[in-house]
Parts: structure tokens; sequence; C-alpha cells
């Protein structure tokens, strides 16, 4: 039996690496467009008085402390994750998946806004600093990876919303209805 190469297993590992990047860029998509919603959230709520002292405090803390702070929006949705599996163990799909899905929005929602509070202080830790850094490049390669897919398939929208277009969907279900028609028995 002949060994995987280098390039035949890329090629079999290219569709986990895909679905690696779309995960990690939808991630990136929430955490940038929920970070404005928790940030009118608090804005309407009358925690503006209570923002400001806890970034006061938060510059007077040493970076390290910081993190802690930045890790708290994780012990606020693990409960909710874990109500999630109670309902999915109850059998409740509806229930599991809508709890889930509110944990991770809530989750990401208050990491990006804690995040916004702690930066400058999380950035003075040479770690983080490289973690960040790190996160960064995983961001671009992501974009790399699924930004010319997402291309061919807004090339392919644009074809079947051209006029005329309807006439080519036509053809290729006539050509389908032949391909799967019994064949005579010769």
């Amino acid at each position: 039996m002949k060994t995987i190469g280098g390039t035949r297993m890329r090629r079999l590992l290219r569709p986990l690496w895909i679905a690696l990047a779309v995960t990690f860029l939808i991630e990136a998509w929430l955490w940038d467009h929920l970070r404005p919603v928790v940030a009118a959230v608090v804005a309407v709520v009358p925690w503006q008085r209570l923002k400001a002292v806890a970034k006061v405090r938060i510059e007077r803390l040493p970076p390290e402390w910081t993190v802690g702070i930045f890790l708290i929006p994780l012990g606020l949705v693990v409960p909710l994750k874990l109500v999630a599996m109670w309902l999915l163990a109850q059998g409740d799909w509806a229930g599991a998946v809508g709890t889930f899905v509110c944990a991770k929005l809530v989750g990401l929602g208050v990491t990006a806004f804690a995040f916004d509070v702690c930066r400058d202080k999380l950035l003075q830790l040479a770690w983080f600093c490289r973690v960040y850094g790190w996160v960064l490049a995983v961001r671009r390669w992501a974009h790399d990876l699924v930004d010319p897919i997402v291309r061919r398939l807004r090339n392919l929208v644009d074809l079947i919303e051209r006029p005329g277009s309807g006439r080519l969907f036509r053809f290729l279900a006539r050509v389908r209805s032949k391909m799967q028609r019994p064949q005579p028995a010769a």
C-alpha cells in the first residue's frame, strides 16, 4: 500500500481546513458584530457610571489580573451550556439548541466588551501579545482560504440571478431528467 504523500494529504485534509476556517470566521464575524450590540445594551442600561468606574479600576490593576476579568464571561456561559446539555439529555432539542446559541451569543458579546475594556492592559503581557498576533494571523489565513470560495459562490449566484438564466436551469433540468430515466434493456 502506498503511503500518503504531502500533496495528497493536504488535498484530503482541505475540507477539514476549510470547515475550520469557516468556523473561525463565523466566530470572528460574531465577535465583530456583537461588540457594538453589547455596547448599545450597556449604553441603554444605566451602567455608564459602573462602566466608567470599572475602567478606572482596571487601569489600576496589574496586567496579570485583567486576564481574570477578561475570563469572567466564561464563568457566565458555562452554566448556560450545562443547562443546554441537560435539555439535550431530556430530549428537548429545540430548547438545547436555543440555549446553546443564546450562551454563545451572550458569551461572545460580553467577551468582546470585556476585551475592549481590558485590551490595553492585556497587551502589556508579552504572552498575550503573541497569542493576539497568532489569532490575527489565523484570521488572515482563514480569509485567504475561504475568500476564493466565497467569490466563486457569489459568481455562481450572480450567474443564477442574470436575466435569461432560467433557460440554463431548464436545460440542466432536462439533462438531469434524461440521465435519471431508466435505460431500455438491450
